[in-house]
């Protein structure tokens, strides 16, 4: 398949595969050779898929799923080339091309099934969604200052939902959430067997799309506004500074940043 901008049922990406089953669209993170690295143009595919659901009259949800025990871990910070894709991160830094305002911001109802490890861009991406109905065995865990980054999206948005306290300890150590922490933290509502998430997910996808839409909007708009804006302008500057340039060279190179203290260096990643 050759790689072209979005149109119809193709999002712009092979490592996104759009499945229509029923009144639902399914939509599949499948680039298991980068465990579902992020390219940006999966970024912006999500963010396609749910405008081409709202636009579709035969269609009432969407549904968006990883492939093994990925959900999604991100951005490619790792090299991976997404050579089949459009959009290259080069051109995509000058634009938003992520979904999170898309899916906080959706007519029709969207659930996401984490399916597995979630970080960085694929558990705000969750978060995001209506609803994140989880599998037992999925994880979740916010690596950005690790990276450099000054991630102001989550440190709002996880400060509404579980509380300041609770959002330095998963932002300042980089901590591994378990799939039942979130649950007792309140950052997700469902956490099911992992052999049934995808029935179970599309059960909730159903009984959100028979609530009327017009109140449902009302709702999200409410809620919309409690989790509020986030700082952009320092956030993109963090993007561009030397501590992310510094992150994103650690990464690649499977080693501590050099603002870490010599003794407290680890062997790999952080």
């Amino acid at each position: 398949m050759t790689a072209r901008p979005p149109e119809g049922d193709w999002l712009g990406t092979p490592y996104l595969k759009f499945e229509r089953q029923g009144p639902f669209a399914v939509v599949r993170l499948d680039r298991p050779e980068a465990r579902n690295a992020m390219t940006p143009a999966m970024y912006f595919g999500i963010r396609y898929a749910v405008s081409h659901v709202e636009n579709d009259p035969e269609l009432a949800g969407l549904l968006i799923t990883g492939t093994g025990d990925v959900f999604a871990p991100g951005g490619d910070l790792g090299g991976g080339d997404g050579s089949d894709d459009w959009m290259t991160w080069g051109s995509a830094l000058s634009m938003d091309v992520t979904p999170f305002e898309t899916l906080r911001q959706s007519v029709k109802p969207v659930v996401s099934a984490v399916n597995g490890l979630a970080q960085g861009g694929g558990m705000q991406i969750a978060l995001c969604s209506d609803m994140a109905v989880v599998s037992e065995r999925a994880t979740f865990r916010v690596p950005e200052l690790f990276r450099g980054i000054a991630d102001t999206y989550y440190s709002q948005m996880l400060a509404r939902l579980i509380g300041p306290v609770r959002t330095r300890d998963l932002m300042f150590t980089g901590r591994v959430l378990t799939a039942g922490e979130a649950l007792e933290w309140g950052m997700v509502s469902r956490v099911v067997p992992h052999d049934s998430l995808l029935d179970e997910a599309r059960e909730v996808l159903a009984q959100v799309c028979r609530t009327a839409p017009g109140a449902r909007s009302v709702v999200k708009s409410s809620l919309d506004n409690y989790l509020g804006l986030f700082d952009r302008i320092g956030m993109k500057a963090s993007y561009r500074g030397a501590e992310a340039r510094q992150g994103f060279l650690a990464f690649k190179e499977r080693r501590s940043p050099e603002w870490v203290h010599p003794e407290l260096r680890t062997e790999g990643r952080l």
